[in-house]
């Protein structure tokens, strides 16, 4: 298991001057789950766009209370049982999720408010390292969360949720199967947790044992 960085709130929930206090220009803004082992393989990594506010305080993906990230992965059947992230990942959780076989990061790790406020320029380099990183780790499966960063990082205007034809990511590699599911933040009105656990298991089946 990496060695993630604990809170470094301690347990607590960030105050708005918690959050006023986050380096925006860092970035690694929060730290990934992946296995310390190299050797050992994913089933399935799933990438975030990049770090809000409460997620880079906490150290803790999809960390913000209201996000339907977790509450739709275990409704998917991918944990046993519903991860709070909000206060921080706990050792017990990210053991939970490496055990599972699953992995996650982000297109970048720089902290912003609203991904929106992300530059095309800086998808565009961070669609390519995340290129290098499938073609590294090699996981059952890929599953980017969010369709408009996905097509801004690999200039694919016509793009759609679901899975995605290798061949038009350049240097991706074709074992490894791609798909985007949609943004998980309560934000977007137009999915709930069970329209977001379906699509979940659809990725989830696909990514093999």
């Amino acid at each position: 298991m990496t060695l993630r960085r604990p809170s470094p709130l301690d347990g607590r929930k960030p105050t708005k001057d918690d959050l006023a206090r986050v380096d925006t220009t860092a970035p690694d803004g929060v730290d990934d789950v992946l296995p310390e082992d190299p050797d050992e393989r994913l089933r399935l990594l799933i990438v975030g766009v990049n770090p809000g506010l409460w997620t880079a305080a906490v150290n803790a993906p999809f960390a913000r209370p209201g996000n339907r990230f977790w509450p739709s992965l275990h409704r998917a059947g991918l944990t046993a049982h519903q991860i709070d992230a909000s206060r921080g990942l706990s050792a017990e959780d990210e053991r939970h999720l490496l055990t599972r076989g699953i992995g996650i990061t982000n297109l970048t790790g720089r902290p912003t408010v609203r991904a929106d406020q992300l530059s095309r320029d800086e998808l565009r380099v961070a669609g390519q390292r995340l290129v290098e990183r499938a073609a590294v780790l090699r996981p059952g499966a890929v599953a980017i969360a969010g369709i408009t960063a996905f097509r801004t990082a690999f200039q694919l205007p016509k793009a759609v949720l679901g899975e995605q034809d290798p061949a038009t990511v350049p240097g991706w590699p074709v074992d490894v199967p791609l798909w985007v599911v949609p943004q998980p933040s309560g934000l977007n009105a137009h999915e709930s947790i069970d329209t977001l656990a379906a699509k979940w298991r659809a990725v989830w089946e696909v990514s093999g044992g």
